[in-house]
């Protein structure tokens, strides 16, 4: 679909005054190696690009509309296009959240609209949002799920790399999912582990891996039980703490996981932009909640936005672009665990 184009001018016979015009298109990025989790696995990541181009500028944003699914990417390209004459009138970010609703669409258009602000007035987008500028952050590599072994080689092989979060494979494989997290520990001692387990679990397995995990040295479980399913998780009183993933998309969530989760995990995906995740960090540090920033396997795109609230998280996981076989050109430098600023002409 081809991205609208207004005009502005005192009659029809007067020249047209350029304005922005908004594209989207679908894009498909194998990953290094197959990628599992719980629920899933994968061999290749789907994004979504928006583009606003103004004059000699152009802003971008990624998203991605769906783990696996193809037939996702589409809607999302069709409901991005859907605001190119909006935002050939001047559509910003600040409008954006009443005409697109929290989600990957939104992201991708408001991140774009960052961009372009960025690029247009000259300013980096951390001094447009009022905020410090950026410095290099830790990030978790993520260990999909895989034989313990084979997991514990991973982890031997990035001797650089001291955070690591490990996917776990649900309640029905509980020894193995111990061993899992026992074989990285034996082979890194050295190293902060998360675990996340993708809703995979029942409260009554909670209960059970919680100590045995807390013994293993594990700083945070993600996402234990499915969102929609955690109420119970008011009573948690096991010593590894809890981090809401799905079950917090933006600040209209924050409500149902205060007093059941002590992190939450801010995905620019699910807030819909950066504009809602920068809002939902302030929110919910004075809800005294945890911040953790997370992403999807994107590129660098999709990074650089999120760099900038992971500025302010206790857990950083923006290793997306590590898993695909081929990053963006100028994309994020990652080097010895950590993840520096993106360029200006990457993003903002």
């Amino acid at each position: 679909m081809a991205g609208r184009q207004a005009v502005s001018g005192d009659d029809a016979g007067e020249a047209a005054t350029p304005v922005a015009t908004l594209r989207a298109h679908g894009e498909r990025h194998p990953l290094r190696e197959v990628f599992r989790i719980s629920r899933a696995a994968f061999t290749h990541s789907q994004m979504v690009v928006a583009e606003i181009r103004h004059g000699a500028h152009t802003g971008r944003g990624e998203c991605e509309p769906h783990e696996s699914d193809p037939a996702a990417v589409q809607p999302v390209v069709d409901q991005i296009e859907a605001l190119a004459g909006d935002v050939a009138h001047g559509l910003d970010r600040h409008e954006l959240s009443a005409r697109l609703p929290a989600g990957p669409a939104r992201n991708a258009l408001d991140c774009a609209l960052w961009d372009i602000e960025a690029k247009r007035s000259g300013r980096r987008a951390h001094e447009i949002a009022g905020l410090a500028a950026p410095r290099a952050v830790p990030t978790v590599f993520t260990l999909g799920i895989d034989a313990p072994a084979a997991m514990a080689a991973k982890a031997a092989a990035m001797p650089a790399w001291r955070r690591f979060k490990i996917k776990l494979g649900g309640g029905a494989e509980p020894e193995l999912d111990l061993e899992r997290v026992a074989a990285v520990r034996r082979a890194r001692p050295d190293v902060e582990i998360i675990v996340d387990a993708n809703g995979g679990w029942s409260v009554a397995h909670l209960g059970k891996m919680s100590a045995r995990l807390a013994a293993l040295g594990v700083a945070l479980i993600e996402q234990p039980l499915l969102p929609g399913l955690d109420a119970p998780l008011a009573d948690y009183d096991g010593p590894v703490p809890l981090c809401a993933d799905e079950s917090c998309l933006d600040r209209a969530s924050l409500a149902q996981v205060t007093g059941r989760y002590a992190y939450i995990n801010i995905k620019l995906d699910k807030t819909g932009g950066l504009t809602e995740a920068l809002a939902l960090a302030t929110q919910a540090e004075a809800a005294g909640l945890g911040i953790m920033v997370g992403c999807m396997t994107g590129t660098s795109l999709a990074m650089a936005p999120a760099f900038l609230v992971a500025q302010r998280a206790r857990f950083i996981d923006l290793d997306g672009p590590l898993l695909l076989a081929e990053d963006r050109p100028h994309g994020m430098r990652y080097a010895d665990g950590m993840v520096h600023p993106p360029e200006p002409r990457l993003w903002g």
